[in-house]
């Protein structure tokens, strides 16, 4: 450990404060954190608010100024600082001590005490063995203190193009001076590292937030190796959570507007390839339609569920969603071919049902998933016209236990829940369809349904089924719910209860066209429609 000089200026009296500073294995310095300038000001004085009983300042007097040129340098993605070139004498001769008051200076010492916050700054910082440098390089910052570093001229022109510029402009230059540093820690530790060999080592116990700062700096100096070995560090290291990896992206964007090859980190979130996102998706949906392990495979469904409703959620602009379509249906068209090549075989009194049960419960649940993903998506209305035209499937349905077919009905029934909430949208045709090949299956279905199905819910499928059938032609209608009306005579419970569905169309039958040619007769149309929607 190497010791510093902090420095507390209050009206020129200049108060020296011994503090340990940690020193690289090269031989220079490690800045400390502003945080412990701030703790130890606090520690001399916790007010931060003259002593009432310390004696007044015994000097106020300062050189005056020389003049010397300004130099500015803009960066957008640099921190903004303020250069200042001043010569050898300039640096050198400015006192550490101020002299001895004068007549006129105690004269000032009886007015009144100028405020704290007024003062320039609060903590001077000095790094570095000026016996052996050949320069000074001093950092103004922000936060309230200044820090001066001794350097080595021949360090700064080899491995910084901004110092290596400005000190070509004035061969006989011995004093820099950066002001408005909004960074003064990252700006010493950054010139530190340019005494580095190792500089992997150096940064591999740093941040990634430390490491965004040390990268903002380095790219305002030029220090190409810097900038090259934060990149490879930011390349290998885990990026935790969301908001880190948007600021590493957006802070290694900036560096690619200004031409310094950044790939090799944004490959982690973009890719060359042009058909990723469709190959990868079709092969995730793949394995998960294909798994038998219950747990595994319950868990995925819902992360990629989950992860396709986020996608969904973007600016259409911003989604493949014809890509995702195409891909869905294909599953879909998969899955329907292997249901019913199973139902064929279950239907063959020779096959052994037992091990086919299991895979028709798999299939249905693979088709009951692509279901969600698609009416997610507000794409569902192909999926219902598709099992609408299933007749084939509907016809062997009839010759199986119903221990293997109830968990097609399942599906079903999903199907009515979609289009009775608007979240499927399908043609007159289709719902029409739908119900003549799928509803007396689900009948027939219904009581195992409802005792041996637990994510079956009766009450939400038959008002699916009731609203489903109340947006065919009133004819229609009619036609569905006398059936119905016959089956649940016979079956009681054990078949769907559309006593709702049944009594709109019947007011929409016997008492809506009296009040239409009657008028009001004491029943208003109010009062029918009212009593269609409770």
């Amino acid at each position: 450990m190497a010791e510093i000089r902090l420095t507390r200026m209050e009206q020129g009296q200049t108060k020296i404060k011994n503090v340990p500073i940690a020193v690289t294995p090269e031989g220079f310095w490690c800045c400390p954190s502003p945080v412990v300038f701030q703790k130890s000001l606090k520690a001399q004085n916790p007010l931060n608010k003259p002593k009432p009983s310390s004696p007044p300042p015994k000097t106020s007097v300062q050189k005056k100024p020389v003049s010397v040129p300004v130099y500015e340098r803009r960066t957008a993605a640099a921190a903004p600082s303020r250069l200042v070139l001043s010569d050898d004498q300039q640096c050198s001769t400015a006192p550490e001590r101020p002299p001895p008051p004068t007549s006129s200076v105690a004269a000032a010492e009886r007015g009144p005490r100028p405020k704290i916050e007024s003062l320039p700054k609060k903590v001077a910082i000095e790094f570095g063995e000026p016996g052996t440098c050949d320069m000074k390089v001093i950092l103004l910052g922000k936060q309230g203190f200044c820090v001066k570093l001794s350097v080595h001229r021949n360090v700064l022109t080899e491995k910084s193009s901004f110092f290596s510029e400005k000190l070509s402009e004035q061969s006989g230059l011995s004093c820099l001076q950066i002001g408005d540093c909004e960074d003064v820690e990252i700006y010493v530790e950054t010139v530190g590292l340019m005494y580095c060999k190792e500089m992997k080592q150096r940064l591999m116990k740093q941040s990634v937030s430390r490491i965004l700062r040390i990268l903002k700096v380095a790219e305002f100096l030029g220090f190409g190796s810097c900038i090259q070995s934060c990149l490879e560090f930011l390349e290998a290291v885990p990026w935790v959570g969301e908001e880190e990896e948007e600021k590493v992206v957006s802070t290694v964007l900036q560096l690619q507007a200004e031409g310094i090859g950044v790939n090799p980190v944004l490959k982690r979130v973009s890719s060359d390839i042009s058909n990723v996102p469709k190959d990868t998706l079709s092969q995730i949906i793949d394995l998960v339609l294909k798994s038998n392990e219950e747990r595994g495979r319950r868990e995925m469904k819902s992360i990629v569920l989950k992860l396709l409703r986020e996608n969904n959620s973007l600016p259409s602009y911003a989604r493949t969603t014809d890509i995702c379509n195409d891909t869905i249906y294909k599953s879909c068209r998969s899955c329907l071919e292997s249901l019913l090549a199973l139902f064929k075989q279950a239907a063959d009194p020779s096959e052994k049902r037992d091990p086919l049960a299991k895979c028709i419960a798999l299939e249905a649940d693979n088709l009951t998933w692509l279901l969600e993903i698609l009416v997610d998506k507000q794409a569902g209305d192909e999926f219902a016209a598709m099992w609408a035209n299933q007749q084939e499937l509907a016809v062997l349905h009839a010759k199986l236990p119903t221990v293997l077919r109830y968990c097609v009905s399942c599906l079903s029934g999903r199907l009515y829940v979609g289009i009775g909430r608007g979240e499927l949208l399908p043609s007159k045709e289709t719902r029409r369809l739908l119900l003549q090949t799928w509803l007396q299956p689900l009948m027939n279905d219904y009581n195992w349904l409802q005792h041996g199905c637990r994510s079956f819910d009766r009450k939400v499928v038959e008002e699916g089924i009731g609203r489903t059938i109340l947006t065919l032609p009133l004819e229609d209608q009619q036609s569905i719910l006398l059936s119905w009306f016959q089956s649940f005579l016979k079956s009681g419970d054990s078949c769907p209860n559309l006593q709702r569905a049944f009594e709109v169309w019947w007011r929409r039958t016997f008492i809506r066209p009296y009040v239409d040619n009657l008028g009001n007769v004491g029943v208003s149309d109010s009062s029918i429609l009212a009593k269609e929607h409770d």
